[in-house]
Parts: C-alpha cells; structure tokens; sequence
C-alpha cells in the first residue's frame, strides 16, 4: 500500500520526539551471520538485514545498503569485493574525453541492480510499520566513479561540455533507476552524492544540483521523496543542495549542523550528523551518549531535525555504541 509521504514528512516535524534514523545496514548483516560480499550480491540477503535492524531499533523508517558502485558497475566499471569491507571501484571504464561519446546508458539488468532492486522490494513488501528508502548515487559522484575524480574535477574546468555529457548519461541512467526503486513500493531514495563537496557552492549547482533538481522533478510525487546526501559538504555548498527541491538532506559530520540546518526550509527534513568512524565505530559508550546529547541540545529549535550518522555506518560497528545512540535519543526524548 502506498504511504503519503509528504505527510510522513509533516507528521515528523509535528512530533514532539525527535526521531533518529541513522545510516547503517553493515550491523544487521553481522547479526544475521553473512559477509558484506554476500549482502551486496544477494538481494533476499540484503533485505533480511534490512528487515533485521528494523526489528530491532526504533527507527523512523528503514533503509537498504549505501552503495556507490552499483551504478558504476552497470556503467562498466571494474568493483573489488570483499567479505569485511564495502565494495570499490578499481577500474573506471572512461580513460579519455572521447571514450565519453561513445558511453551507453545501460539497462536495468546489468550487473548487481537487479539485486538491489529485489532487496528494496520485499523490503518494501515486508517491513509495513515505517516507510522504506532505497539507495543510489548521485550523477557527479556516478560521473567521477566512472571517468576518474581527479581527471573529472580538471574535465570540468577545462572541456565543460564534455563533463556535461558525461553527467547527463550518469542522470539519465539514475533517474532510470529511481524510477524502478519507486516501482518497488519504497517511499523514495537516498542519493549518495558526496563528491559534490569537493566543488564550490556555484560549480556544485552547475555540475551536480543542477542535475539532481533534474531528477527530482521527474521522480519526487507524493509517495516517493528524495533525501540528498551530501557528506562532503563542510558547510559550502548548502545552498546548492537545497536548490534541488529535495524533501530531505541529509549531512555529514564535517560539517556544523547548527549552521547548516538555518539554510534548509522548515518544511524540508535536515538529517545528520555524528561521525560514523569514530562516535560509531572507534568510540566509546559514553562518547556516543555525550555526542548525541550535545547535538540534540543544540538542534531543539529546529523540529526538522532528524537524529543520523553523517554517513554510512562502516563494518564492525560495535552493537553497544547503536545501543547508546538510541539510549542517549531515548532520555533527550523523556525529558
């Protein structure tokens, strides 16, 4: 059945509990037993991490794996795997300008994304009680996987119109995507776009928001939004996030939320921000607890605000440093 939402969206800026949804999948992977190489090759056990973790913490909705070389691989990049750590891009299938011409989209069938698209369909069929967001990239990060970032960031400056074709492909091909996921039932998406931090806030409108506003028109109704990510953003390049129309952002810990949050509508969710690497994964108990209670003092002015990980949560994040996350939210909550 499909869920409003929009309202979703009014109903958590009405509460008066602030509600969390962190980043992670890699802790329901461990918990039921499997490798990160089998959840990101296999959808039926991508989604029972999924469904796992739902189970277990009070999320406000639940999310399948961030993963920034599915696309790629479509594209024709080469991906290492691995049983402990995410997948990577090794070998990016563009080496001159005009090898980019001659790119073709691809389909839907290529590679793992018929696999990711399994996993957010019986995610979206099995976990009823919050919605379901699904996961890409976005086209700059997609364009920079596939020509090279370095390469790319001298492409920009110097051949404008060949980085432009590139990106286009990249935004018709996730579009494309975002299209499928919305098929799938989920309430909408999470672009992954944290390469477009490495721009200023006028070339990330140019060669990113530009692009994403782009897909957000076609895809963004009443019942699937998209939550722009951007954990590359030190606070730069808010405004050209916010110009894509997006229904949520979501932030990285590089930047200060306090600041950040001022510039994202009221009506538009402002999620983040505590470090995955060390708050989540190298910290401490109490060091979450003091962490998450210092950021909700300082976001209770903003009902927008949703409790999250500046990014995805890595691989052997400890079980007792999620449990102080939601215990710290919990007592914030009670008083």
């Amino acid at each position: 059945m499909k869920r409003d939402m929009r309202q979703w969206v009014a109903d958590v800026i009405q509460r008066k509990e602030v509600t969390a949804l962190p980043v992670m999948t890699h802790p329901g992977i461990e918990m039921n037993g499997n490798t990160v190489r089998q959840a990101v090759s296999n959808g039926c056990i991508h989604y029972e991490a999924v469904h796992t973790l739902a189970r277990r913490y009070p999320t406000v909705a639940a999310a399948t794996i961030m993963d920034l070389t599915v696309e790629a691989e479509a594209f024709g990049a080469e991906i290492a795997f691995s049983d402990e750590a995410v997948p990577a891009v090794v070998g990016h299938p563009l080496t001159t300008i005009d090898t980019i011409s001659s790119l073709e989209v691809p389909s839907l069938s290529a590679g793992r994304v018929p696999a990711y698209l399994k996993a957010n369909l019986l995610a979206a069929s099995n976990i009823t009680d919050r919605p379901v967001f699904g996961g890409c990239i976005g086209p700059f990060s997609l364009a920079g996987r596939l020509y090279d970032m370095s390469e790319l960031m001298v492409l920009i400056y110097e051949h404008p119109d060949a980085a432009h074709q590139l990106l286009s492909k990249c935004t018709l091909f996730i579009r494309k995507y975002c299209q499928a996921l919305k098929l799938t039932g989920v309430g909408g998406v999470m672009m992954a776009e944290p390469a477009a931090g490495l721009l200023s806030d006028k070339d990330c409108r140019t060669f990113s928001s530009d692009y994403v506003r782009y897909i957000v028109e076609q895809v963004q109704t009443d019942d699937f939004l998209v939550v722009l990510h951007n954990c590359g953003n030190t606070g730069h390049c808010t405004a050209a996030m916010v110009s894509t129309g997006a229904a949520a952002y979501h932030f990285g810990n590089k930047c200060r939320m306090e600041e950040v949050i001022s510039e994202v509508p009221p009506t538009a969710l402002a999620m983040g921000n505590i470090d995955p690497v060390s708050v989540f994964k190298d910290g401490m108990p109490q060091k979450m607890r003091q962490t998450v209670t210092d950021l909700l003092e300082q976001m209770k002015d903003y009902p927008n605000f949703v409790l999250s990980s500046g990014c995805d949560t890595p691989p052997l994040t400890p079980k007792h440093n999620i449990y102080a996350f939601f215990e710290a939210l919990e007592t914030f909550n009670r008083r």
